[in-house]
């Protein structure tokens, strides 16, 4: 990369780091609860909360949207009433996008030492043809490494890594599931391992569980939906990224499985039943 280049990166990183720094001054008051952190004071908390920096495919759906659903949302059973979920995925974003608009800051301006950020993106980090959310490879890495992951240890929370969930792509010769999203998988995994960071490696999780559930009856697991099923849905919907409950739920399992294996205080809240 030229001298040029690294210079507009950085000034560029700076201007979203202050945007977002102002942002939060506006939003901290509408997402701070009783006893939550403010910006100074901040003490560990006794039962942690479990915050969640994501896209569609984890955000928490009204009923209008009924039976979709995303995995942070169907993720609290899977955890001992210790510890609180708060889902602060939301669809259309990216690892910069959920910067830009101030939803990192957000979280940041409450979250405590002793509480948890989860983060999963790259799935609309790929898509090259919207400029407001792509985010090359190289970049998602050094927004998770620099954002993520240094700026939410420098809180006191623990920042975890989630590689992005799969989609509903398979090879038709082998019934096998695709990796999907690749570049961003190998760049979440590789800043985990360079900042000692825990790591879900959804990715791999869900495509193995696919494997086994099998090409046709994923569509159980995705929102394949017929025409008439739900009213919600009245012409039916095809769709291989968004999950229907039993998927999100599936998808939620498969996360708190995984954090019970990482050597966490979290770990230790895992219900048994995610060990399934």
């Amino acid at each position: 990369m030229s001298r040029s280049a690294v210079n507009s990166t950085t000034t560029r990183r700076r201007f979203l780091l202050g945007a977002a720094g102002a942002l939060t001054a506006g939003v901290a008051g509408t997402l701070c609860a009783p006893g939550s952190a403010s910006a100074t004071g901040r003490t560990p908390t006794a039962a942690g909360t479990l915050y969640i920096a994501s896209d569609s495919t984890a955000q928490t759906y009204s009923s209008g949207y009924y039976p979709q659903a995303g995995w942070g949302q169907k993720l609290s059973p899977y955890f001992t009433s210790a510890v609180t979920v708060a889902n602060r995925a939301i669809g259309g974003r990216s690892s910069r996008s959920f910067i830009e608009q101030g939803r990192l800051a957000a979280i940041h301006a409450v979250i405590r030492p002793g509480d948890y950020l989860f983060v999963q993106f790259g799935h609309n980090d790929a898509t090259v043809g919207n400029a407001e959310r792509y985010t090359p490879p190289a970049d998602y890495k050094e927004y998770l490494r620099n954002d993520y992951i240094r700026a939410t240890r420098a809180l006191g929370a623990t920042p975890v890594v989630v590689t992005p969930v799969s989609r509903r792509s398979y090879d038709a010769s082998t019934g096998k599931f695709n990796v999907s999203f690749p570049a961003y998988v190998d760049a979440a995994k590789a800043v985990a391992r360079e900042e000692n960071a825990p790591l879900v490696d959804l990715s791999a999780a869900s495509r193995s569980y696919l494997d086994r559930t099998g090409v046709e009856a994923s569509k159980g697991i995705f929102l394949w939906l017929d025409a008439g099923q739900y009213p919600n849905f009245p012409g039916g919907v095809q769709d291989n990224t968004h999950f229907q409950e039993r998927g999100a739920a599936e998808m939620a399992r498969l996360v708190s499985r995984s954090v019970a294996g990482l050597g966490l205080p979290l770990s230790g809240e895992v219900v048994p039943t995610a060990a399934r």
